[in-house]
């Protein structure tokens, strides 16, 4: 048999540094913080941000400098933010959505180019936290070596004799996002599980729209 299906699963435990999907998150923050007024739900564009950076300050308090087991608390933190700019992002793309396909007077395309692409990037950070999260029961198992079943089968699974004992850190997860939102469909990377699947399939939804309609419309607008 070959030496990448005989390979011991899960691969040997490996602890990674948690600062990557901070500075992740933070940049998300960065990018909903630059969005035009009127892409925000609310009357006052601040207090989502806002919100959003004093759950990761929590974040940043509950958790160690690197991940090497299981942490509730850092985890439940985690997902509730990620949670929370992923129906900030999904308001804003609706808005947008709204005043493209609606008959006002649109008035500044420029700033709604602007809005498409800041939303298309926040959409990339939030699915990229998502798939790490959540992929083999989250990176606290990962860390530790109990890794539930694999959620996503990546080039260096497949022929494990060329990177044995290997293990997909953030920048994989980030990687992975981009070229689902870029591609529209899995490239190099499948999704093996249903929650895969379905996460898969709605970050390439979201950015079919934003691309496909959201800032084709706008650039017909200048």
């Amino acid at each position: 048999m070959p030496e990448a299906a005989s390979a011991a699963y899960p691969p040997p435990a490996r602890g990674e540094p948690h600062w990557p999907p901070q500075v992740t998150v933070l940049c998300a923050i960065a990018l909903q913080w630059l969005l035009p007024d009127r892409l925000v739900a609310g009357s006052r564009s601040w207090i989502m941000p806002a919100l959003e950076g004093l759950v990761l300050i929590a974040l940043i308090v509950a958790s160690p400098q690197r991940l090497v087991a299981p942490h509730s608390a850092r985890r439940i933190l985690a997902l509730t933010l990620t949670g929370i700019v992923s129906v900030a992002n999904g308001i804003s793309l609706v808005l947008l959505a709204g005043l493209l396909l609606g008959h006002r007077q649109i008035g500044n395309g420029h700033r709604l180019i602007i809005g498409g692409a800041l939303i298309w990037l926040t959409n990339v950070v939030i699915f990229a936290l998502w798939y790490w999260e959540l992929d083999r029961g989250g990176p606290g198992l990962r860390a530790a070596g109990l890794d539930e079943a694999p959620d996503f089968l990546y080039p260096q699974m497949s022929e494990s004799q060329l990177a044995p004992g290997w293990r997909p850190l953030f920048a994989d997860y980030l990687y992975v996002s981009l070229t689902n939102a870029a591609a529209f469909s899995p490239t190099d990377t499948l999704p093996l599980s249903v929650q895969a699947k379905l996460l898969m399939g709605l970050q390439s939804l979201i950015s079919l729209v934003t691309i496909g309609l959201v800032v084709s419309r706008a650039v017909n607008i200048l």
